[in-house]
């Protein structure tokens, strides 16, 4: 009898693990979703012809595993110029259909406030060639591309733009020192920001307990004040000085304002580096003007495909299924039971159980005496929760310099007047999430729990306050709004407070279950990027193929890997 994996949730990690164990051993998955969605955070909202991406996805990946897992399901879209459309670049870099493999990872400011413009690599030790230009500016490692099985399965070519708005004013993302940055802040605050910086060099707080620790000993109290504190706290309800210092440990080691002068230095003297292939691009500032994967409809599209292929490849995905218990015999876990919206309950046995639910539910699933001390840093564990309230428009009173729809994908609102974190504009993903191109689709991001009052605030009240907080800071007027779609994604971000600091009695635990393996984001709480997950899930698979899983490597991806914005 074949083997089964019993697959908990129909996300990223979840799907990938599915196709994974179809694609390299005789195991065969069964995934059990929650939902009757396909993809997790990763799906795609579909409203009156329009779409939605929940959080934006930009696919690109320092893992040339994952850059290929993804163009071999989902090919870049053909073009007149078929070298330009192969090339897109990250952060300075180019590659053949791919992103860099040296570069500090999407920015972090999800979490932790602003980026700030630096680099991975010592810059000291760069090679040159003869007219003094950077080599290390070319990726050299191409994907093999493949024929889209349909028009519609391909991944088309963005480019990025993305800006922090604060002050009434736009500033480049990442935080670069430029003269748009100096003239924004003004030569008094550029000061201020210079005086406490050099303040944090000679007082550094010790230990560093705390994120605001561990940023004001990079960045200076008032650059912290300025760009880290407000924002940081609006997207975690939590004091800065609450949050663990492991979190900025994680996210953000190796840089900090000098980092940041000294890039700016180099790039202002060396010249601009001539990139080989960037033929889109030549003579172009590829920190400011870059281009990413992304699929023709949205993230869920993808998702949805790699379902299909899951299913008729012989594996099973089962919609609407939650799970509330798990057996175990011993170290050993031989089934679980869901039950759908009507009540019914299903067992599945199984030799394998991937876990992407969350940790706290996954503990209170278990069908045993779970140690004290567990079950105190299970339930002791923090989420914050996520609405996105979907605005249709005719126009944003922001406009580029020469008139026209602003060209940004995510603007960041660092206003503290407002509760809105984050913008998207959906035309700038692809022109194919919005039905009519004449109009602009937005989405507001707030952050949240699920006991607070904006998320419980009717779908009709949650749209006239989204569109008048767009309206107070001067992004655009509210009688030039059409529509509005909100959508609640509970538990989005795995927070790093609560019961976190213990959190190695919880994972040695579960860890302890032979045949229990945790992946992804809620999965491992672990603040993990789409990439991440799905890494994840194909160490898992490949553990199994192999007869071994190490655990402490799979725990190890995102955190030893070069993932984070570390000097080597």
């Amino acid at each position: 009898m074949a083997r089964k994996a019993i697959i908990i949730g129909a996300g990223p990690a979840g799907l990938t693990a599915a196709l994974e164990f179809l694609r390299k051993t005789d195991v065969q998955p069964i995934v059990l979703e929650a939902s009757q969605e396909i993809g997790g955070i990763s799906r795609t909202i579909r409203y009156k012809g329009n779409r939605m991406d929940i959080g934006g996805h930009r696919f690109f990946s320092k893992s040339d595993r994952v850059m290929q897992w993804w163009i071999d399901l989902m090919p870049p879209e053909s073009a007149a110029d078929t070298e330009a459309a192969s090339q897109i670049s990250y952060q300075g870099k180019t590659r053949t259909v791919a992103v860099p493999a040296h570069l500090p990872e999407e920015p972090v400011l999800r979490g932790v406030g602003p980026h700030v413009d630096a680099v991975s690599i010592d810059e000291e030790t760069i090679e040159e060639d003869v007219d003094g230009n950077a080599l290390d500016d070319v990726v050299t490692h191409a994907e093999v591309r493949v024929a889209p099985e349909s028009p519609d399965l391909v991944m088309l070519i963005r480019p990025r733009k993305s800006r922090i708005y604060y002050l009434r004013k736009f500033f480049d993302y990442p935080i670069t020192l430029t003269g748009n940055t100096i003239k924004n802040l003004g030569l008094v605050r550029m000061a201020k920001v210079g005086v406490s910086y050099i303040a944090s060099k000679f007082h550094q707080i010790t230990p560093e307990k705390s994120l605001e620790d561990f940023l004001i000993n990079r960045f200076g109290r008032e650059l912290y004040l300025t760009f880290f504190k407000s924002y940081t706290e609006k997207v975690w309800g939590t004091p800065c000085d609450q949050i663990s210092a492991e979190w900025g440990a994680q996210r953000i080691k190796g840089l900090s304002l000098t980092t940041a002068v000294k890039h700016f230095v180099k790039k202002t003297f060396r010249g601009k580096p001539k990139v080989a292939g960037d033929i889109a691009q030549k003579g172009t500032d590829t920190s400011l003007i870059e281009r990413f994967l992304y699929p023709k409809f949205g993230p869920g599209q993808l998702w949805e495909h790699v379902a299909d292929k899951v299913v008729l490849a012989g594996g099973e995905i089962h919609m609407g299924l939650k799970v509330t218990g798990i057996e175990c015999d011993g170290q050993r876990v031989v089934a679980v039971e869901a039950v759908n919206d009507a009540g019914e309950r299903q067992r599945f046995s199984g030799d394998y159980f991937l876990s992407t639910m969350p940790m706290r539910d996954l503990v209170r699933a278990l069908k045993m005496d779970v140690p004290a001390n567990v079950l105190e840093v299970s339930e002791g564990l923090e989420y914050r929760d996520f609405i996105t309230v979907g605005v249709l428009a005719n126009k944003l009173s922001v406009t580029e310099h020469g008139g026209g729809l602003i060209k940004d994908t995510w603007i960041y609102i660092q206003e503290a007047d407002v509760l809105l974190g984050r913008l998207q504009i959906f035309n700038n993903w692809s022109p194919y999430m919005v039905s009519d191109p004449s109009k602009v689709w937005i989405g507001l991001e707030y952050f949240c729990y699920e006991t607070d009052p904006l998320w419980a605030m009717p779908d009709e009240e949650l749209k006239k306050f989204a569109a008048a907080e767009l309206e107070k800071i001067g992004i655009l007027k509210t009688a030039d709004v059409l529509d509005g779609h909100v959508v609640r994604v509970p538990k989005t971000y795995p927070a790093y407070f609560g019961t976190y600091n213990r959190f190695d009695e919880l994972r040695t635990w579960t860890d302890s279950f032979e045949n229990l393996f945790l992946v992804g984001r809620n999965g491992m709480h672990k603040y993990n990027n789409q990439d991440h997950s799905m890494l994840t899930s194909m160490a898992v698979v490949d553990g199994i193929a192999a007869g071994h899983v190490d655990k402490a490597a799979l725990w190890s991806i995102n955190t030893e890997q070069e993932y984070h914005e570390e000097k080597k």
